[in-house]
């Protein structure tokens, strides 16, 4: 484990337009990602400034995933996908892009591809990510053995739409959102077969009685052979997957009450804790993150709700989870959906170290040595220049990365690149409510009884203060991801809303319910 280190901010901040370069440090012998950091042979000190080390532009950039030794990544891109060479962190080259793919078919091209996964030498790209009547929905199998000259190898089309899938070993996990059973299906890509599903329906039937929006599947993920599901508001599930065919439940993280969620409906995309968003293992399994994404609405000149964060959980038994500790968003001045946005997105989490994406709340690194006390060493945030869907580890101590997509202000997308190590930069001030003129109130997420195993450490730059405001366009169907209509679509007025944010806190100290998003934009959000 690397040894616990406490954030020091460091007093400048070496900035980045976006597009490949080297930002600061000295030349010499020293590697590059040292020379980008200011490293010399004489320190190694956290004062020395913190920035990126490079950026590459790449329209509609989503998902960023890393191949074997951390060097190339590969990316969603909406209509396409594209790879990248990381191995130089001040200068990534992209070395492949691929877009308009299908467009021979008759309801071709793809479109609405958000997300990727990759598994040796072999690269997924599934969509779209909501239902669309007007584009195949299915999984793209590409070769990238050869990352300069990718070659598709098969494509498998399914009936529903695919928001996010994982890739292990010869089979592919998808959420398979219907209106029948959101199911985890699991695709033998060599095979080119179905092999397995696994509904929420199998855990306790009574979910069929709930609107499927409340508890769809939104994202998967497998490590060392146990798939954890993330259920919206009905909880995290999971299974064993060492036999594909047959996946077994092995326990949930704070399941939802059917009962509870069947009348009337919260739409908890206005409501911290927010919804189980996303769920990832630690390698071993002991440890589970749980993501997750909450907005805020206005009614009557008040914000209602804000943005949420990530949980920490011990699943070292995982019949018998236990929440550990928890770590609050970055603060926004306007908390809505259409507003600023720095509620919690995708991440990665390794043995000791957590990498969190907040939209233009930047990207995080937290020490997680002892996840009952996480330590947050690194933060960047520019609002004006990045929304980043992810955070991704490329080399231990070197570099991680950070896909944005973009500003709604019209800053491109691209693929970001930054220091393993500890250090603050960026400007932050537009997240202070003085820079933007208005202030969202503070909510901030209850403690634990004492009857739980271990009491949540909350961290973070500030309380869980801001959510963000969603834009018009709307093309989620079932699975609801946003919120545009949380209110207006299942008729939740504020008194309801005000209940909402009550029962939540409760059932978040209790059981820790989680939540559904509303519809959200299909190209514009997850």
């Amino acid at each position: 484990m690397r040894r616990r280190r406490l954030l020091r901010a460091a007093g400048a901040t070496a900035g980045a337009a976006l597009g490949a370069g080297v930002i600061g440090g000295p030349a010499g012998p020293l590697s590059a990602v040292d020379a980008a950091n200011g490293r010399s042979d004489a320190t190694t000190s956290d004062e020395r400034p913190y920035g990126p080390l490079g950026s590459v532009e790449l329209r509609g950039t989503r998902e960023a995933v890393v191949s074997g030794d951390g060097r190339t990544a590969s990316l969603a891109l909406g209509d396409g996908y594209a790879t990248v060479d990381v191995s130089d962190p001040t200068a990534p080259m992209v070395l492949a892009e691929r877009r308009d793919l299908l467009a021979e078919r008759s309801d071709g091209p793809l479109r609405g591809l958000n997300d990727a996964a990759v598994s040796g030498d072999r690269l997924i790209v599934v969509g779209p990510a909501h239902a669309r009547d007007d584009v195949p929905s299915g999984v793209l199998v590409v070769d990238i053995s050869d990352p300069t000259a990718p070659q598709e190898s098969g494509y498998y089309e399914t009936d529903f739409p695919i928001h996010n899938a994982d890739f292990a070993g010869r089979h592919c996990y998808l959420t398979g959102n219907d209106a029948a059973d959101n199911a985890l299906v699991v695709v033998d890509v060599e095979a080119r077969e179905e092999v397995a599903r696994w509904s929420l329906l199998e855990a306790d039937p009574a979910w069929r009685d709930v609107p499927s929006g409340i508890w769809p599947i939104h994202d998967v993920t497998v490590r060392d052979d146990v798939a954890a599901l993330a259920y919206w508001d009905a909880g995290t599930y999971l299974l064993d997957v060492s036999t594909p065919s047959s996946p077994t439940l092995l326990g949930a993280v704070d399941p939802g009450d059917p009962d509870a969620l069947r009348d009337p409906p919260p739409r908890s995309g206005v409501v911290p804790p927010g919804n189980h968003h996303v769920a990832v293992l630690a390698p071993g399994g002991d440890v589970l993150a749980v993501g997750r994404e909450s907005w805020a609405v206005e009614h009557e000149g008040d914000l209602l709700g804000g943005p949420s964060g990530v949980d920490l959980y011990d699943v070292s038994d995982p019949a018998a989870p236990a929440r550990l500790s928890s770590i609050a968003p970055p603060h926004s001045p306007d908390p809505r959906f259409g507003g600023m946005w720095t509620t919690a997105h995708n991440l990665d989490l390794t043995g000791d170290a957590l990498y969190t994406s907040w939209y233009q709340g930047g990207v995080k690194r937290h020490d997680i040595s002892d996840p009952a006390d996480p330590v947050e060493e690194t933060w960047w945030a520019d609002p004006d220049a990045t929304r980043f869907w992810g955070a991704v580890l490329a080399v231990s101590d070197e570099y991680f990365l950070a896909p944005s997509m973009g500003t709604r202000a019209g800053a491109p997308a691209g693929l970001w690149t930054f220091p393993d190590r500890a250090g603050v930069g960026g400007d932050r001030s537009r997240l202070d409510d003085e820079a933007a003129g208005t202030a969202a109130p503070p909510m901030t997420t209850s403690t634990l009884t004492e009857t739980e195993a271990t009491k949540p450490t909350v961290t973070g730059s500030d309380t869980a203060g801001g959510t963000e405001t969603p834009s018009a366009d709307s093309s989620a169907a079932a699975p609801g991801f946003g919120v545009a209509s949380a209110v207006a679509g299942v008729g939740v007025g504020a008194s309801v809303v005000a209940a909402l944010i009550g029962r939540r806190r409760e059932t978040h100290v209790d059981d820790g319910v989680a939540g559904d998003d509303a519809k959200r934009p299909a190209d514009d959000a997850e």
